[in-house]
This record gives structure tokens, C-alpha cells and sequence, in this order.
């Protein structure tokens, strides 16, 4: 899988909140996203995933258009924000809800992965029940659930305790290693250095700096 960003423009009411970004990104790496709030880390995201359509500019997997030849990309798992779930379900019956839209995960996967995170995947607990840590982690497990060939995590070691970071490096090892691109967002300087091949710095909408952090690059 080859993502391609070029010249990403995007303006919301007069004002430009990405600036003309250019990227490519290859899989069986993990990209680091670093900036202050409001830098447009999360906006980049978002229209990579086909949630926001580029003012001008565009997106591409292996050279076919978002928002032409297809309207999401076709493999592609999302923790942006605050995941959303059905509130009385629990962690298990949320995921086979999701599982069951394209029939591509099996229920042994979902264990598998909730397990992955921390979960239990025999707790009945139901999801508005959970801590913060609890919904973070469930949100995890569903964007990196079947292994997508993108995956976009957006601050995902918010709320989750220190076994639960290094179940996330883990789960990151892990998809590289399936050839998978892995875009992280983190406040977090030293935990983004520790899971990223590479960083890009984005300041005011604009990509400023990049820096590889292979030693043997």
C-alpha cells in the first residue's frame, strides 16, 4: 500500500487550515503527526480517512483517487476523537455489530484483538459502564480490528495505563510488520519518538519539519 497526499489544500470559511501538504507514505511504517491544538493534525486525519474532502488537492491508495474512484478508502481502521458506541452493549457485542458490515472479522478475531488491548472479551459490562480507559482501549481495538492496510490513531494512549501503552506499541509492531501504514497523533513527545520510523511536524497548517528516526537512515 502507497498513500499519496499532494498539494492537500483545505479552507473552512475563508481560512486555510491545510496548506498545499505533500506526503508519501508507504506500508510497514509508522508515521508520527506532532503539533500544538489547532496545527491541523486531527483536519489531516480526517480527510485522509474521507471524512473531510480537500479544498483542492488530493488523496490516493495505490494511485486511485478518495472521493473519485472510491468515497473511503477501502481498508482503513480510525480512532479520531471520541469513538462513539452503542451504549448498552458490551465491548464484544459493539465490535460484532461493526464485524458484521463487511463480514471480514470472525468472532474468534474480535477476542483475539480485544485481548489485544487489554480487554476481556467475556465481560459483560456494557460500554456506557466503562472508564475513560475502558472506551479508549475499545476504540483501539476497533480501528486495528482485521488489520487494516491504513490506520489512523489520534491520541490513543489518552486515559490508558501504562500496560495499556505498551499493549499499544505491541498492536503497532505487529501491524507494521503486516505491511500496514500507521498514522499516530500524540501530545506525548517521547512515546510519539518511541513508535514512529518517522515524525512530521505540522505547524499552522503546513508541514515544517521531518525527520527520520531509523538509525540506520
Amino acid at each position: 500500500m502507497i498513500l499519496q497526499i499532494e498539494n492537500l489544500t483545505k479552507k473552512i470559511k475563508g481560512v486555510t487550515v491545510l496548506d498545499n501538504i505533500n506526503l508519501t507514505l508507504t506500508g510497514g511504517t509508522c508515521y508520527g503527526f506532532e503539533g500544538k491544538n489547532g496545527s491541523g493534525k486531527t483536519m489531516l486525519m480526517r480527510t485522509i480517512c474521507g471524512l473531510i474532502r480537500p479544498t483542492s488537492g488530493v488523496v490516493k491508495f495505490d494511485d486511485k483517487v478518495l472521493g473519485k474512484d472510491y468515497s473511503f478508502p477501502p481498508s482503513i481502521g480510525v480512532l479520531i476523537e471520541n469513538p462513539a458506541f452503542i451504549p448498552e452493549y458490551s465491548a464484544f457485542k459493539n465490535l460484532k455489530v461493526l464485524a458484521s458490515i463487511n463480514s471480514k472479522v470472525t468472532d474468534d478475531e474480535i477476542k483475539e484483538v480485544l485481548e489485544q488491548v487489554g480487554l476481556d472479551p467475556n465481560e459483560k459490562k456494557i460500554y456506557k459502564k466503562f472508564s475513560l480507559g475502558m472506551k479508549q482501549k475499545l476504540g483501539i481495538a476497533n480501528a486495528v480490528m482485521g488489520s487494516p492496510k491504513v490506520v489512523l490513531l489520534d491520541e490513543p494512549i489518552n486515559a490508558i495505563d501504562e500496560s495499556g501503552v505498551e499493549n499499544v506499541r505491541k498492536i503497532i509492531a505487529k501491524l507494521k510488520e503486516k505491511g500496514s501504514i500507521i498514522i499516530v497523533a500524540c501530545h506525548d513527545k517521547e512515546e510519539l519518538e518511541f513508535l514512529s520510523d518517522e515524525i512530521y511536524t505540522i505547524f499552522e497548517g503546513k508541514i515544517v519539519d521531518h525527520r527520520s528516526l531509523n538509525e540506520n537512515e
